[in-house]
């Protein structure tokens, strides 16, 4: 398939770099940053622009991966009746394209991106169109990249993946954040507790996360949780996670 691909960020790249080991076809990067999309280009040995008057008019598919709030925009210089036009935004309908053409949708990539990771990262892909013929070859263009990984969703699916996927891996590693700045204040390793980290995530793959949590809130410890508490006077803010978490652990189980 013959891909151009709007936008210069970590859904581009990685994204870019997935179609193309797929065997797909860039035809053309765009870009407002023009050092951006060169640079993108070149990686994925195509051309690049900064220009709307210049996007092929001639490619199967245009893949808009910019900002939520950049969508609107790129739908009021894109037209290309005839051809799919797609964006990558998880809280964001896929009406705002309905203008661009005839033939419209999702191709949302449930994971982190970050563009400066090699590799071939596992990404789920949730697709939706504005029809069936649109919505069965997204379905196979993302079968060419992830695998067994791809389901559809509708917008009001799409938004709810989202809020569990900010929970689950946003505000957890926020929790890392917070863990590390205590660690280097108390001058402890964060490395140390890699292990602990990784085993915990291994374990949701089989285990329900209820049924394997641990941990003194879990055996209503208060002693321990107490002596944690005190400890954590210098920290303020780590303390009022400890105390929230632990409450909400509580009654969870």
């Amino acid at each position: 398939m013959d891909i151009i691909i709007i936008g210069t960020g970590n859904a581009s790249a990685v994204l870019g770099r997935k179609l193309k080991n797929a065997g797909h076809h860039i035809v053309q990067i765009f870009g407002r940053n023009a050092s951006a999309a060169s640079k993108l280009a070149y990686e994925l040995g195509t051309e690049s622009t900064s220009y709307w008057s210049v996007i092929k008019k001639d490619a199967d598919l245009y893949l808009v991966a910019v900002s939520d709030e950049a969508i609107p925009d790129v739908a009021r210089h894109l037209h290309v009746p005839g051809k799919i036009v797609v964006h990558t935004a998880a809280s964001v309908s896929k009406d705002v394209l309905k203008k661009t053409s005839h033939h419209y949708g999702v191709f949302y990539p449930l994971q982190s991106l970050r563009k400066e990771r090699k590799g071939n990262p596992v990404i789920p892909i949730f697709v939706d169109a504005s029809d069936e013929k649109t919505k069965k070859i997204l379905e196979n263009l993302a079968h060419s990249v992830s695998g067994e990984q791809v389901s559809l969703a509708n917008d009001d699916t799409r938004i709810k993946l989202h809020i569990a996927a900010v929970v689950a891996g946003n505000f957890t590693n926020f929790l890392y954040a917070v863990v590390e700045d205590y660690c280097n204040k108390e001058n402890l390793d964060f490395k140390q507790l890699i292990p602990l980290i990784e085993e915990t995530a291994e374990r949701v793959k089989t285990v329900s996360p209820r049924q394997s949590q641990t941990g003194p809130a879990v055996r209503h410890d208060t002693e321990t949780i107490q002596k944690h508490l005190d400890l954590l006077k210098g920290h303020p803010q780590l303390k009022k996670l400890y105390a929230f978490m632990t409450e909400a652990i509580q009654s969870l189980v």
